[in-house]
């Protein structure tokens, strides 16, 4: 049996074509003798302030195929398709996870399903180009996919939740109780046998992304602070290395008294306790970050509450 995971956080607009191009595809597969006829469509309800779970609830109650969970309250996308995927790991052999604007191709799905057949627990579904992104948008992106991989965080490069999982890598996620979340760092951790397949990600027909630059950002230092201690060494090197500067400094200082050429410069001197202060500062909040991660978990706060769920 298979699951469709589908976070939805106000998809008004876009959940009527959605639903219908998944129940579409759906009913391809089962044909297709590849799935089960007891395969569901799960949209999860983020605590949407539209219309959203209402037409859910229409979707399940018109056809059983659909099924719905709804959230107490908003939890952020990350939590939302973690529920999803607890929820549906009762009932499937594998789960399919995918954004409610459909961007990501759902053809490939048929070969997500064919490399799970020939034995694999994970396949990620990954772009082949960012031909539809901004300039702006294809630079930063691959440009953190980078960065996070100097910083030693094991995540597969232009993948995002697209995925494919099985019921036993599932089960071995259900076991990771972090509360600051990033599943495309956490899912390679599992260990399983993994695979891609590769798709040309489209444009959202209809609603506006859920994503601006500041959850981006947001969602980009979650990833770091998540995956990798690397900054908290950078600033220990850091901190050798303006001492080692300092220490130039002073010698230099020296040299010049011995000679009788001191100078004062108050720009110089300015300028520095700037820098160091910037430095020091911006030490400060790294660590405080990684300490802020530190509270929210040793609080075992659950993340989320799922308030009514849909199945047949």
């Amino acid at each position: 049996m298979a699951f469709f995971v589908v976070p939805c956080y106000n998809e008004e607009e876009v959940l009527p074509e959605t639903s219908k191009r998944l129940k579409e595809k759906l009913q391809q597969l089962i044909s297709e003798k590849l799935i089960s006829e007891k395969s569901r469509i799960l949209f999860v309800n983020d605590g949407s302030k539209d219309r959203t779970w209402f037409i859910i609830k229409e979707l399940h109650h018109s056809d059983p195929l659909y099924s719905g969970a709804t959230l107490s309250r908003n939890r952020g996308h990350q939590n939302a398709l973690l529920a999803g995927l607890m929820s549906a790991k009762n009932y499937a052999d594998f789960v399919i996870s995918l954004d409610a604007d459909l961007q990501d191709d759902i053809n490939a799905i048929d070969s997500m399903i064919e490399k799970y057949y020939e034995g694999y627990d994970i396949v990620y579904g990954v772009r082949s180009s960012r031909k539809t992104d901004t300039f702006f948008k294809r630079f930063t992106a691959e440009g953190y996919y980078k960065f996070i991989k100097l910083l030693g965080a094991d995540i597969v490069f232009n993948h995002a939740d697209y995925r494919l999982m099985s019921k036993r890598a599932l089960d071995d996620l259900s076991e990771y109780s972090e509360v600051n979340l990033f599943l495309r760092g956490i899912v390679p951790m599992l260990g399983y046998k993994t695979t891609s397949v590769f798709y040309e990600r489209g444009e959202r027909f209809a609603g506006e992304s859920k994503y601006p630059l500041k959850k981006m950002l947001a969602f980009a230092l979650e990833g770091v602070t998540s995956l990798s201690t690397k900054p908290l060494r950078f600033i220990t090197l850091l901190g050798f290395v303006i001492f080692f500067v300092s220490l130039l400094m002073l010698i230099y200082s020296l040299v010049q008294w011995f000679v009788d050429e001191t100078v004062i410069g108050w720009a110089s001197v300015i300028c520095s306790i700037w820098a160091i202060g910037g430095l020091v500062l911006l030490s400060i909040g790294v660590v405080g970050e990684y300490i802020g991660k530190i509270y929210l978990e040793t609080k075992h706060r659950p993340r989320y509450k799922i308030s009514e769920f849909l199945n047949s």
